[in-house]
């Protein structure tokens, strides 16, 4: 263990502002309150703080953060209190503490939401000072060189796999790439240990075979360099066993189909000089395509600046190459701890200064618990990245596989909600297109546009997913209440009682309904009958008439017109939105104009029917699931589809002239699929976009009058 007195200067070394006395005491206390408590290993507790204050010093770190990592435990395994830290330390180092001390459970529980509630806990904390965020990783790497003390299997995979899952990427993300490798690696020689043994063999082998290639292609580097009158630091390494197999599982090879496994970094004295040793790599050694990167024009979101390339080298070996200068490679090294070395004017801990803590605030904001978080930032901090560029030339980095509305949330949320289109490099393209490095993508937006529920499907960022989700959250509980406010008062209606919401009040709580709100909603999902309501507010209102055992039920009937419905007992769709609290049944697809019927399935809403589809038969015998309905005005004016079953002659021209007279009567194909094919005709199902059942029957009837159109008919079924 490193001694007090060693500790202490260690700190002053590089921070001669240091508070002497503050760390004394720290080192003190803490041996105090963990006193004979061990470690798994046997060694004594205090070793592990103390051991993760060294990791933390050796980032040059402040002195409030060496403090920090010496009590970060104390409050969680011990018998001090947050009170007696802020008293002996002051409020900024109880604040850490208390930050670190929320965290330490994460890696004791085993349940998937208490690990999300507390990965919450850390984001809240790292965006009020990014510090907590360096001791807990500090903390978790500690852990993680001890992890084979461990003797349950179980709980060493479980903390590697949240290692690797959480605070690898972490790491990553605020640029400490050195602390990041070794977390992977640690990791991954508990998830996977036989193909990291596998992968190190290999290097060794390698190392071996091909002798010191590391140290002849680094001096032949610096010949050609020295050429170009360029003065350079050259190192060069193997890559990790985990960045290997993470290629190969990427890539789907052998080990031994992977020539860049070798990565050179060359330091260089300032931006300028950057260039001009890209410039005689280049001249020296033919360029892998597709392998330079600019970080220096166009930095990382953590503040990495470099220029990557990819060249055949020395001894023809593949090699990737690594050009920055001193700023660069301390940013590099360090990451975001690189802005307390030295004790750099300006050094903040705020977290909420880098812009992917404040995203990640906002998912936070926008999703509907803790598991919908963690899954979120999961895929902001795994994926690689594209960089995109904002007419005006501001740079967007998101995550590879990004189409335009994530391109449009990360500018703004408004914006991703009001998205309607984009160009990519002045172009219209569809909205699904996936942006590659350098497109310059213009958003198009409407004040009435609002994000559609089929955008989840292929956008790839946790802030537009968690935001679109929202939204669909919020609109179908606004609907269902809708529906379930007009089924409440219909049964009302029909019980001759004035319908009001006086008398309902008192009893929500009998529907465990927090406001009347929450009680609609619940009606309209199915999960509360509005007879039940109806007969707990006014326990006087009349009942209604009950089908007796083996009398033909008449709902079916009733809607295909053997009794008068009235448009006053029936409930309006108008405003509703398909796949919400609403469905349009696919066995039938109806149309404004048509009789409709709904059916209520609990937890999913109204499925409506035309009055005439043989799927109402499942039904006759549930009366309480049927549930009259009429088209609003609005919908009217709506589009809907209308699906045909067409045969039409196999001959040149045929399916052009029934694509004609669709579109000059205005309707819109949208899937068109051969069901059968012979040498004299073709079986179509077509699905055509209309507005009601009277464009949909003109168009059938402009198909009918063509020559080439042998039968149009309403597809069922």
């Amino acid at each position: 263990m490193i001694r007090q007195y060693e500790l202490v200067e260690t700190v002053k070394s590089y921070d001669p502002t240091t508070d002497e006395s503050a760390v004394d005491r720290a080192y003190v206390y803490a041996m105090k309150m963990h006193g004979s408590q061990t470690r798994a290993s046997g060694d004594p507790y205090f070793s592990h703080p103390l051991e993760v204050a060294g990791i933390l010093t050796g980032l040059k770190l402040d002195h409030g953060t060496i403090i920090t990592a010496l009590l970060h435990d104390v409050i969680e395994d011990t018998d001090a209190t947050l009170e007696d830290v802020k008293t002996m330390f002051g409020e900024d180092i109880a604040r850490l503490v208390d930050g670190v001390t929320k965290l330490t459970r994460i890696e004791l529980q085993s349940d998937r939401t208490k690990q999300a509630e507390n990965f919450r806990k850390l984001v809240l904390a790292m965006s009020q000072d990014i510090r907590v965020l360096l001791v807990k990783l500090a903390d978790r790497l500690h852990n993680m060189r001890t992890l084979n003390h461990i003797k349950k299997e179980d709980k060493r995979r479980r903390i590697a796999a949240e290692t690797m899952d959480i605070y690898a990427p972490l790491a990553g993300r605020i640029g400490m790439n050195d602390l990041k490798d070794e977390l992977e690696d640690l990791a991954f020689a508990e998830i996977n240990g036989d193909a990291r043994t596998s992968i190190k063999s290999r290097l060794e082998f390698l190392r071996t075979e091909g002798g010191d290639v590391t140290n002849r292609i680094r001096d032949e580097l610096l010949r050609v360099l020295a050429e170009g009158g360029v003065e350079a630091r050259v190192s060069g390494r193997m890559k990790t066993p985990y960045s290997i197999w993470q290629k190969m599982q990427r890539k789907n090879v052998a080990m031994e189909q992977l020539s860049d496994i070798m990565a050179f970094r060359l330091v260089v004295k300032d931006v300028p000089a950057c260039y001009q040793a890209l410039g005689q790599i280049h001249a020296a050694y033919p360029v892998v395509p597709g392998r330079f990167k600019d970080y220096i024009s166009t930095p990382k979101p953590n503040g990495y600046r470099s220029l990557h390339t990819g060249v055949i080298g020395p001894e023809r070996q593949r090699i990737e190459i690594q050009i920055r200068d001193e700023e660069m490679h301390q940013i590099g090294e360090l990451g975001v701890a690189a802005h307390w070395s030295y004790k750099q004017s300006g050094a903040t801990g705020d977290g909420k200064n880098y812009r992917w803590i404040r995203e990640l605030l906002d998912i936070l904001e926008q999703a509907s618990g803790p598991e919908e978080f963690l899954e979120h930032t999961k895929l902001e901090m795994y994926q690689d990245q594209v960089f995109c560029f904002t007419p005006k030339g501001d740079l967007i980095a998101l995550p590879r596989g990004s189409v335009p509305i994530d391109f449009a949330y990360a500018v703004h949320s408004e914006v991703g909600d009001r998205c309607i289109g984009a160009k990519i490099n002045g172009r219209l393209l569809p909205l699904t297109t996936q942006l590659r490095n350098g497109d310059q993508v213009e958003v198009s937006t409407s004040k009435t546009s609002t994000p559609s529920p089929t955008w989840e499907q292929f956008v790839v960022t946790g802030k537009a997913k968690a935001r679109i989700r929202r939204f669909v959250r919020l609109k179908r509980r606004q609907q269902f209440a809708d529906l379930g406010k007009a089924i409440l008062q219909k049964a009302f209606r029909q019980a001759g009682v004035t319908y009001s919401e006086k008398p309902v009040e008192p009893v929500l709580k009998r529907f465990h309904a927090e406001g009347i709100e929450d009680l609609y909603a619940a009606i309209g999902e199915g999960t509360v009958s509005a007879q039940e309501v109806l007969h707990t507010a006014v326990p006087d209102a009349r009942p209604q008439p009950r089908a007796t055992e083996g009398e033909n039920v008449v709902p079916l009937s009733r809607a295909r017109g053997k009794t008068k419905k009235t448009k006053k007992d029936s409930v309006p769709i108008k405003g509703l939105i398909d796949g919400m609290a609403m469905h349009f049944a696919r066995c039938c697809h109806p149309l404004p104009g048509e009789r409709i019927v709904g059916i209520v399935a609990t937890g999913k809403g109204v499925t409506i029917h035309t009055i005439d589809c043989e799927t109402l038969e499942n039904f006759h015998d549930q009366p309480e699931r049927w549930l009259d309905v009429s088209w609003g005005e609005s919908d009217e004016r709506a589009e809907h589809i209308g699906r045909l079953d067409i045969v039409i002659a196999n001959e040149p021209g045929s399916l052009g002239a029934l694509s004609t007279v669709i579109g000059r009567n205005d309707g819109n194909i949208l899937n068109l699929k051969i069901t059968n094919r012979s040498n004299d005709f073709f079986e179509l199902l077509i699905d055509v976009q209309v507005a009601n059942v009277r464009h949909l029957t003109n168009i059938i009837a402009a198909l009918r009058a063509n020559p080439v159109i042998n039968s149009v008919d309403r597809a069922r079924g």
